[in-house]
């Protein structure tokens, strides 16, 4: 591993020093350094978006791109390609210097704006009944109101799959005798009743 590498790394376990921020995964002298980092980003109405960050940094790197995997629970599967996809991006630009810090300041100053661009299928559930808050012409989120619900696991399995083809987000919630479904994605994919 090149000095400027293990440089790199000491300086980032400086900085993600916090408890669970930083983790080195696997290291080695032929495949590279693999390692995560936690961070927050602000997000859809500047709310804090928890996002896991792998980097995984070949041999040759920083001639070469880092891998690059994103995940957070608060964010869909194309949300989060999308911003792996603008990190490689930006990373291209960065080629030759040590990057991951960079690229760290850079999705927490840019997610916001990655998420509101239509390719990545931003938005929030559509209004149907309920309350409803347009935050844009694509994001929506709205709160439906279930009086009953009779075959309480067919019917939760049915909700999941209709919210993953329309690749909206949310959470079913049953307070008491209270049933409700809470739902983000874009409103082109939520038939808008009653307004």
């Amino acid at each position: 591993m090149a000095g400027r590498v293990r440089e790199e790394l000491s300086a980032l376990a400086a900085i993600f020093c916090g408890p669970d921020e930083w983790e080195v995964l696997s290291r080695s002298e032929t495949d590279g350094t693999v390692f995560r980092i936690l961070t927050k980003a602000e997000g859809f109405m500047d709310a804090d978006i928890p996002l896991e960050l792998v980097f995984h940094l070949p041999v040759n790197y920083p001639s070469c791109l880092p891998g690059i995997a994103v995940s957070s629970e608060h964010l869909t599967r194309a949300q989060c390609v999308a911003v792996k996809e603008k990190l490689l991006q930006q990373a291209e630009k960065l080629l030759s210097e040590p990057m991951v810090h960079e690229l760290v300041l850079w999705v927490q100053q840019s997610l916001k704006h990655i998420l509101n661009q239509p390719e990545t299928g931003s938005g929030s559930g559509q209004c149907t009944f309920a309350a409803s808050t347009t935050v844009d012409d694509g994001l929506w989120i709205t709160l439906l109101h279930l009086d009953h619900m009779r075959a309480k696991t067919k019917y939760v399995k049915t909700v999941e799959k209709w919210a993953s083809d329309l690749r909206l987000t949310g959470r079913l919630m049953f307070m008491g005798k209270i049933i409700l479904i809470l739902l983000q994605g874009d409103r082109n994919s939520i038939k808008v009743s009653g307004i």
